[in-house]
């Protein structure tokens, strides 16, 4: 009978890889606090009309990528591919877009049916931030302030580069698009499917497209900024230097209008040459439809998520991950004869009780001495407890898992002390 295995694109995380995600989310949950951002958290799936209202009925995650099914009652529901639309719906129903502002983040997994790659999966993990109720500029600066300080604590920020566009008002974004169109319906025949598909639904995504065809016959084509209103572009302005002063570099990018259709106003990604094709690491913007685009109020909101998995094989390619995140265990306890299991149990208990920052681990299920040592040494342990005794505890080592394999003879009376000793100096 065949093994069964785990869905493609859906992969575990191995007891040797969660140190590098528990490093990852404690740096980031650190940061969110330091700026009091408040957690969300949100279901799993969704109705599935919450995502083609708010990502976009022609876009290649509603088309082609959501896991999305009908349950029991008929009802269609999808897996969330993005959180965005999540904790604005959750925010709206629950009534805390009702004049307040909140700054809130969120962290959990994703869903796209697309091809797996490095760094790219079908469940994938993201951390969100999103900021409602707030229309100036300020908020948008302390979006990127704060993920400028996440690559900092994390060591990447020399590998990362931020672009940056406005995509104007929804009014500027209307009246490019019907420019847009008109240049491309000169041009119909020899554009390709995809973006013939979204002529006469969503123009601007046809700048995303990868047809290299396509592409040579939008440098013809209208420019967004020749169509932004004197008021965002001054506002765009603004940003930017403040961006200067906090010292910020960034460049513009003109083509940079974002896969999703909610988005008006500044538009962000960070990108990085560490990663191959895959160079975004954290994407964002404005979106200050989106709540009454899914029947709530009007509400400015700002926000931007990134990709936990790419930021971990950054930091793994970097070298930048913290060597002590590897060790797992800081004491083993060996134990050597039938007598001593109780006390040895009993003994790791009070120790953990004593020092509760103390990682112990004790060997269970018997076994020689040479065998156990082994263990310890591949644990990653600093130092290792021998307790003997065939019929009651006779004897308590402590060995240090070095090259030197110092032994010090305890009493019982005297471990806690002892360890404590140890690994203080």
């Amino acid at each position: 009978m065949a093994k069964i295995q785990a869905i493609r694109g859906m992969n575990d995380v191995l007891p040797g890889q969660t140190p590098a995600w528990q490093y990852l989310e404690q740096v980031m949950r650190d940061l969110l606090s330091a700026y009091a951002y408040q957690e969300i958290r949100f279901p799993i799936v969704e109705q599935t009309q919450l995502f083609k209202r708010s990502i976009g009925e022609v876009t290649d995650i509603v088309e082609k990528e959501m896991y999305t099914f009908e349950d029991r009652n008929g009802d269609s529901l999808s897996l969330r591919p993005e959180g965005t639309a999540c904790c604005v719906r959750a925010a709206e129903q629950h009534g805390l877009l009702y004049n307040q502002t909140q700054k809130l983040w969120y962290m959990g997994p994703m869903y796209r049916h697309e091809r797996p790659q490095k760094g790219r999966y079908r469940q994938f993990f993201q951390m969100g931030v999103e900021a409602f109720g707030m229309a100036g500029v300020d908020i948008e600066a302390e979006i990127l302030l704060l993920s400028r300080d996440l690559w900092e604590r994390l060591g990447i920020a020399d590998v990362l580069t931020l672009e940056i566009n406005n995509l104007g008002t929804s009014e500027d974004r209307v009246r490019y698009g019907e420019a847009l169109k008109d240049y491309l319906m000169q041009h119909h025949d020899a554009l390709d499917e995809d973006s013939q598909r979204r002529l006469g639904k969503n123009v601007l995504r046809i700048l995303d497209s990868k047809s290299p065809v396509t592409q040579e016959i939008l440098l013809g084509a209208p420019k967004l900024p020749d169509f932004i209103s004197p008021e965002s572009s001054a506002s765009f302005t603004q940003l930017l230097v403040i961006l200067q002063h906090a010292g910020i570099a960034c460049q513009v990018n003109s083509s940079l209008v974002r896969g999703l259709d909610y988005y008006n106003g500044v538009v962000f990604e960070w990108t990085t040459d560490k990663l191959g094709a895959q160079s975004a690491v954290c994407s964002g913007g404005r979106y200050d439809g989106l709540s009454k685009q899914l029947g709530g109020t009007n509400t400015p909101g700002v926000g931007f998520a990134l990709g936990m998995e790419r930021l971990i094989l950054l930091l793994e390619e970097l070298g930048r991950l913290p060597a002590e995140i590897s060790c797992s265990v800081d004491l083993y306890i060996s134990v050597i004869g039938e007598g001593v299991r109780q006390q040895a149990l009993l003994l790791a208990n009070e120790i953990r009780q004593t020092m509760p920052r103390l990682r112990v681990l004790t060997h269970c299920g018997g076994g020689k001495y040479n065998s156990q040592l082994k263990k310890a040494y591949a644990s990653g342990a600093r130092c290792a407890l021998v307790l003997e005794g065939e019929t009651e505890l006779t004897e308590i080592k402590m060995r240090v898992l070095d090259d030197s394999g110092e032994t010090t003879t305890l009493s019982p009376a005297s471990v806690c002390d002892s360890l404590s000793g140890f690994f203080n100096k």
